[in-house]
């Protein structure tokens, strides 16, 4: 399979997006209430089940014409083709001219998979091993800090899916992490954030990981140095390799910066950072729940990944996932979906969603370079509820845009007291409710609303509404639904005939930036414009 399989036409071309744009100015005035209202039988329809999760999408503005016209879409754009390409390892991140592997990091060992010569699962089993052995010494104790004492507390210095990935995971799974080490994520160049992580801690019994592959990463490597500054100044420098290891692949950089290699873990370039928290960016995370429960984490992944491989598009749940993402931002003119999970252990998840969806698909030029005449990528954002609903609910219920919502619910609690969970999830299916179907004039005023008070209490509901049910909230069930919108992810690009694996917007900022810093730190002139110029100005005239 080559990368001949991956359209860089436009969909504009397909006989399919002239129907779906057909069949959405035809809906002009069909509600999600009447669409729900009209068949008793649509939520089971509309419901799809994989790897422990449902989805159901019968509160989408859509009919049972428009899901088979979006599944003709997913046909016509090469869809099934495209995904075959990246399983089998084709360079389908073309501008990189690399493979896009994320799913071989979840493979069962005994499957080789040959790319460009290497057996790379024998590759990613042999890291997992190393991964393995390491934090169950550090979990045992086995692992002794320069002074003789266990290691209690693991600060993960990293950035973007080095930081995003292991840090929403932790707070996921902290009910089955291990409740005698602590866990700090260490992120931001501001020096505010690892001053704050390291204020109390105790050299002694502190293990830091290093999460960068080059180990040239401006944010984690200063704030690695200044983490090397602050353990040296209390234990010396031999005490380095005794509380650093480091996630990369630049063995040299990571042996000047005082790190034995022996305890360094690698991951390839065909795992981008935000698609790289079940590689060894995930150290951190097998520390916290053990080499068995990293294990359970990649059976999720994988079982949603083998779902997404072989289901039938009429089933496929990662398929439907990304279509309706389709629907809602190019034919009902969506720009925003909230993610509101119903778990405080998911309060993190939309943050890391923002990252996979947004950097993934936040592209203007097709894969050939041409410029898109469609939209592309929405923007992902929300909070857990119910904190959410005393927040920015208001503007979702009737503000004047209209926001798509994925709503995630977890029923069994791992922390159960009395009624809590029940009245968690009251909450959760009464707002999928209210935001979906809405309450109408009459209904507010047979409630005995003054008159004058029915127009502020109308809720106009028409928001279109993903329910995401999952039994409870474990390692595996945290791999599939990551695993779930990687995949919708990719559908939603091949789509649009955009690359989802490359993320050039974010260098040039770098770049500017360290000409700006010269300037600051140096007094080298940096060539910026003239509002630049006069910002660094009245920066150097305050400081």
């Amino acid at each position: 399979m080559t990368t001949a399989a991956l359209s860089s036409d436009s969909p504009l071309d397909t006989s399919a997006w002239a129907a779906l744009r057909a069949l959405a100015e035809g809906m002009e005035g069909t509600t999600i209430r009447s669409l729900v209202e009209a068949d008793d039988s649509r939520p089971g329809r509309l419901t799809l089940d994989a790897a422990g999760l449902s989805l159901d999408f019968s509160r989408q503005r859509v009919t049972d014409e428009v899901l088979a016209q979006l599944r003709e879409l997913a046909e016509q754009r090469g869809v099934a083709p495209a995904r075959a390409a990246m399983l089998e390892g084709a360079h389908i991140n073309t501008t990189e001219d690399r493979a896009v592997l994320h799913t071989a990091l979840r493979r069962r060992g005994e499957l080789s998979l040959i790319v460009d010569g290497q057996d790379i699962s024998a590759d990613v089993h042999d890291v997992l091993d190393r991964m393995g052995h390491f934090a169950e010494r550090v979990r045992s104790g086995e692992w002794k800090g320069a002074t003789g004492q266990r290691i209690r507390t693991v600060v993960n210095i990293g950035i973007g899916g080095s930081d995003l990935g292991p840090a929403m995971a932790y707070l996921a799974l902290r009910a089955f992490s291990d409740r005698d080490l602590a866990f700090h994520f260490v992120s931001n160049v501001d020096p505010t954030d690892l001053a704050e992580a390291i204020r109390d801690l105790d050299p002694a019994t502190t293990l830091f990981i290093v999460a960068s592959k080059t180990f040239t990463t401006l944010e984690t490597m200063t704030n690695a140095e200044a983490a090397r500054r602050w353990l040296v100044n209390d234990l010396g420098p031999d005490s380095v390799s005794h509380h650093f290891v480091a996630v990369s692949t630049n063995a040299s950089a990571v042996s000047a910066f005082g790190i034995d290699p022996a305890h360094m873990f690698g991951f390839w370039d065909w795992v981008g950072g935000r698609y790289s928290m079940d590689s060894a960016i995930g150290l951190s995370t097998m520390i916290a729940i053990g080499s068995d429960g990293f294990a359970q984490l990649l059976d999720g992944f994988r079982a949603m990944d083998e779902h997404f491989a072989s289901a039938p598009a009429e089933a496929n749940l990662p398929l439907h996932l990304g279509l309706l993402s389709v629907w809602n931002r190019n034919f009902l003119d969506i720009e925003t979906t909230a993610v509101l999970p119903y778990s405080q252990y998911l309060s993190r998840f939309p943050a890391y969603l923002q990252q996979l969806t947004m950097e993934s698909n936040g592209k203007s030029v097709r894969r050939d370079g041409t410029p898109v005449d469609y939209e592309t990528g929405g923007i992902f954002w929300g909070e857990p509820g119910t904190n959410g609903q005393h927040s920015f609910y208001q503007l979702l219920h009737q503000g004047t845009d209209t926001v798509a919502c994925d709503i995630i619910v977890v029923v069994q609690s791992e922390n159960p007291d009395g009624d809590q969970q029940a009245m968690l999830v009251a909450n959760a299916l009464a707002q999928a409710s209210v935001l979906s179907i809405g309450r109408d004039a009459a209904q507010v005023a047979a409630d005995g609303t003054p008159a004058a008070l029915v127009p502020h209490k109308v809720m106009p509901g028409d928001r279109p509404v993903n329910l995401i049910m999952l039994e409870r909230l474990d390692p595996a069930a945290l791999g599939a639904l990551v695993a779930l919108y990687e995949h919708s992810v990719f559908v939603q690009g091949v789509i649009w005939g955009i690359d989802s694996f490359d993320q050039w917007g974010v260098e040039l900022g770098k770049k500017v930036a360290m000409g700006i810093l010269s300037q600051l730190v140096e007094g080298i002139p940096a060539d910026v414009d003239a509002s630049t110029r006069a910002s660094i100005a009245r920066y150097e005239a305050l400081r």
